[in-house]
C-alpha cells in the first residue's frame, strides 16, 4: 500500500508542538528557508533555540574555522557547522528546564544558480540529533544537485528538503529506506538529485551505508554513487575533478575478480597516451547494478541491492574506488563524468561490447542517429576507449578492431574513431588472458 505523502506545512507544525524536539539551525549560501518553514507554521519556539546565517567568509571562519581549499560548500563545511551548533547546544542549554528534550543541529551549506547561470548549483545538507534525551547523537548528512532553473523554486526545494529531514530523522529513522524515500516528499520530480548520504550513530547501528547509496540509485534520485577502498560514499565532483579517471567496467552478478591484467595494460597505455602523473590518477572500478543492456536504460525492479553492495565491497576490497551505476551503456557513463569536469577519462571495454554498438542490427530504425548521439556523447571531451581482445570460440580467432566486424554504414565512423586514437586496442597481452576474457 502506497505511503500517505504527508504536507511540508503539516511536518514542520508537528515537529513544532512535539515539546521533546529542540535545536538549531545554521544555514548557509541560499537564505535561511528551512527555519522560515517552522517559522511560518506557528509555534517555532517549541522547536527553535537559535537561527544562524554566517554569509560573510570572514564571520563563517571565525565561527567555524577556515577551509583550506577555500570551498565553503563542502562536506568539511558542513560538518564543522554540525560540530560547533551541536556542541554549543549541549553546553549551554543543560538543566531541569532541559533535561526531557531531544536536542539536534541542522546546518545546510548552499549554492544557488547565479546570476549569470553559470554555476552549478549544489549543497550539502545535515542534521545531528538525538534519539532520546541525554543520549548519543546521530548524524544524517547528504549532497544534492538543484536541478530547477529558478533560484525562488531551488530556495523553495531547499527549505522543504531541511523540513523533510528534520522530520524523517525523528519518525522515521528506524526505517531507513522509508527515511530516504520521504526526502523528497512533497517536491516536483527533477527538481533534485540526491547523489550521496551518509548516517551514524545508535539509531543506525545495523545500517549499511553502501547499501543506503544504492537504494539512491534504484529510487531514481541518483544515477551512481562512489566509493572509496573502506567503502565509505565520496562525492563525484570532489573527487574527480581535474583527475585522470581510468575505468573498468564490470556487472554485479560477475562471479569473479576482473582480469586485472589486461586492466593493468590498460591504464599503462591511458598513462602512456594521455602524459598522465601518478598523482593525478583515480582508478575505479564500475559495478553495473543491472546485468542486462536494455534498450530503456532503466534499473530493472527485481534487483537484489543486499548482492549488488555485497559485490561493490568486494571491489572496494581490491583497493581501488568503486562506482555503481545504472549506465547501461557508455556514453551515459561518460557523460556523468564529463560533469565532473575530470582532464581526462580511459575505459576499459571488451571487443564484444563495441561489436554491438557498432552493428546496426541491434537497434533497428534510424541506427545512423542513435550512433551518431551515442558517438558525440562520448567523446565529445578527452575520453579514449581501450579494447579488450575477444576470444570468437566458434572459430578459434582473437578478435581486435582490425578484424571486428563492423556495420557498413558505421564503418566510415568507426575508422575515423581507430584513426583519431578515440578507440584503440589493449596491447601485448598474452595468450592466456585472452582466454580469460
Amino acid at each position: 500500500m502506497q505511503q500517505e505523502i504527508i504536507d511540508i506545512k503539516r511536518k514542520a507544525l508537528k515537529i513544532n508542538l512535539n515539546p521533546k524536539i529542540y535545536g538549531t539551525f545554521a544555514e548557509i549560501g541560499a537564505g535561511q528557508e528551512v527555519s522560515r518553514a517552522f517559522f511560518n507554521v506557528g509555534a517555532a519556539s517549541g522547536t527553535v533555540a537559535k537561527t544562524i546565517s554566517a554569509y560573510d567568509m570572514t564571520f563563517s571562519d571565525e565561527i567555524y574555522g577556515a577551509e583550506e581549499s577555500g570551498r565553503y560548500v563542502s562536506q568539511t563545511r558542513l560538518l564543522k557547522m554540525l560540530d560547533h551548533e551541536y556542541t554549543l547546544l549541549i553546553e549551554r542549554l543543560k538543566g531541569e528546564k532541559h533535561k526531557d528534550k531531544t536536542f539536534f543541529a541542522f546546518a545546510n551549506t548552499v549554492t544557488t544558480l547565479n546570476y549569470t547561470r553559470t554555476n552549478d548549483p549544489h549543497g550539502w545538507v545535515g542534521l545531528r540529533f538525538q534519539s532520546e534525551p541525554g543520549g548519543l547523537p546521530n548524524e544524517i548528512y547528504f549532497h544534492v544537485r538543484l536541478l530547477d532553473t529558478d533560484v525562488q523554486m531551488q530556495q523553495r526545494v531547499l527549505g522543504m528538503i531541511g523540513v523533510n529531514l528534520v522530520y524523517a530523522a525523528f519518525y522515521y529513522s528506524s526505517d531507513p529506506r522509508k527515511m530516504i524515500e520521504s526526502l523528497v516528499d512533497n517536491l516536483n520530480v527533477g527538481s533534485v538529485e540526491i547523489d550521496l548520504i551518509s548516517v551514524q550513530g545508535p539509531a543506525f547501528k545495523d545500517v549499511n551505508n553502501l547499501l543506503l547509496n544504492l537504494y539512491l540509485i534504484v529510487k531514481d534520485f541518483s544515477t551512481a554513487a562512489i566509493f572509496d577502498s573502506d567503502s565509505h560514499p565520496r562525492q563525484a565532483k570532489d573527487l574527480l575533478y581535474k583527475k585522470d579517471v581510468m575505468i573498468l567496467r564490470t556487472k554485479y552478478g560477475q562471479k569473479s575478480n576482473p582480469n586485472f591484467s589486461l586492466f593493468n595494460k590498460a591504464a599503462d597505455q591511458f598513462k602512456l597516451v594521455n602524459k598522465v602523473e601518478d598523482n593525478n590518477l583515480i582508478v575505479m572500478i564500475e559495478v553495473l547494478i543491472t546485468n542486462v543492456l536494455t534498450a530503456a536504460q532503466e534499473t530493472p525492479d527485481d534487483i537484489d541491492l543486499e548482492v549488488v553492495a555485497k559485490r561493490a565491497e568486494e571491489m572496494c576490497k581490491t583497493g581501488n574506488f568503486v562506482i555503481v551505476s545504472n549506465f547501461t551503456r557508455k556514453n551515459r557513463l561518460a557523460k556523468y563524468l564529463d560533469r565532473c569536469r575530470p582532464k581526462s577519462v580511459g575505459m576499459s571495454t571488451n571487443i564484444n561490447n563495441l561489436k554491438f554498438v557498432f552493428n546496426s542490427a541491434n537497434f533497428g530504425e534510424n541506427y545512423t542517429g542513435h550512433l551518431l548521439s551515442y558517438v558525440n556523447d562520448m567523446f565529445s571531451r578527452n575520453v579514449r576507449l581501450f579494447a579488450y581482445p575477444f576470444l570468437d570460440k566458434k572459430s578459434n580467432t582473437v578478435i581486435t578492431t582490425e578484424n571486428m566486424p563492423v556495420s557498413p554504414e558505421a564503418k566510415p565512423l568507426f575508422d575515423f574513431l581507430i584513426m583519431n586514437g578515440y578507440i584503440t586496442d589493449i596491447k601485448d597481452y598474452a595468450e592466456g588472458e585472452v582466454k580469460t576474457v
